[in-house]
């Protein structure tokens, strides 16, 4: 693509969108969600919790078929700025909760382009979309959300490959993913996520330029937020953040990390090679 086509002030314009999205909070994909996840998808009552990072199987928009992009997302320009960059990944995000979402509530999300910035990487020009996430039972304010995506071209022929950082060797607790094709599908749907790189192989090499289908970013964060819950049973997480360093694929086994530094946990993925594909901290309430 021709980068020159970016417009930082046009693309700005975007900053102060919103889009509001109202749902009752039912226990369909609380019961998929853990079934994806391998959990016993057991009977689900009024007043279940969902945990953090699980609400992202609802407040879904529908989009259709018809105004989707070439990439399967919904066509940039309405909600999200209409960034010339072919491909996008979750660069990372921070979650502060408050207090959770249940079943059987009414919850509304509130959410707002925060900020597009225009950088200069290694490999070419990044674009950057900041968006936060507030999420409204009523008047209370149980969680809110910032999600950080960046925007970039597509890997070009003869182009240096940057390795990401190498993984810390301190673990506390390490699992092993074995991922495939089944898992990103099911996400996906969960999710009602269409992005091509999560389950169509050709898209990814041929237009993306990706050795294997992309595990997805959320999911990562989202089974390393589960590690820490394991270890710490009975906490509740007041805040969470994570930072991606590298796509992890489905053609290889990845594993997720953990150590306790007082009331938080560092964990982080690494890939097939111990370099880092995500980082995060978890911080619990006392």
């Amino acid at each position: 693509m021709n980068q020159a086509n970016l417009d930082a002030e046009y693309l700005r314009q975007w900053i102060g969108k919103q889009e509001i999205i109202e749902e009752t909070i039912s226990a369909g994909p609380l019961r998929r969600m853990r079934a994806t996840l391998d959990c016993e998808p057991e009977t689900i009552i009024d007043g279940e919790v969902i945990p953090p990072l699980w609400h992202w199987a609802y407040f879904l928009s529908p989009v259709r078929a018809s105004e989707l992009g070439r990439d399967g997302h919904a066509a940039l320009g309405d909600f999200m700025p209409p960034v010339p960059l072919p491909r996008r990944m979750w660069a990372g995000g921070k979650i502060t909760i408050n207090d959770a979402i249940r079943v059987g509530e009414t919850a509304r999300r509130e959410s707002t382009v925060r900020d597009v910035q225009l950088k200069q990487g290694r490999t070419g020009k990044l674009c950057f979309v900041e968006v936060e996430h507030s999420f409204f039972v009523g008047k209370d304010l149980r969680f809110s959300e910032i999600h950080n995506i960046v925007y970039r071209d597509v890997k070009q022929p003869g182009e240096d490959e940057i390795l990401p950082p190498v993984s810390p060797s301190d673990a506390q607790w390490t699992r092993e993913v074995i991922p495939d094709s089944i898992l990103l599908f099911r996400y996906s749907a969960l999710t009602f996520n269409g992005h091509r790189i999560h389950y169509d192989l050709d898209f990814c090499r041929d237009h993306e330029g990706y050795p294997g289908l992309v595990f997805h970013g959320p999911l990562t964060a989202t089974l390393l937020l589960q590690l820490a819950g394991e270890h710490n049973p009975g906490k509740i997480p007041e805040e969470y953040e994570f930072r991606a360093y590298s796509p992890l694929f489905d053609n290889a086994p990845f594993t997720l990390n953990g150590k306790m530094d007082g009331p938080v946990a560092e964990l982080w993925a690494s890939n097939a090679d111990g370099r880092l594909a995500m980082k995060a901290t978890v911080r619990f309430a006392y």
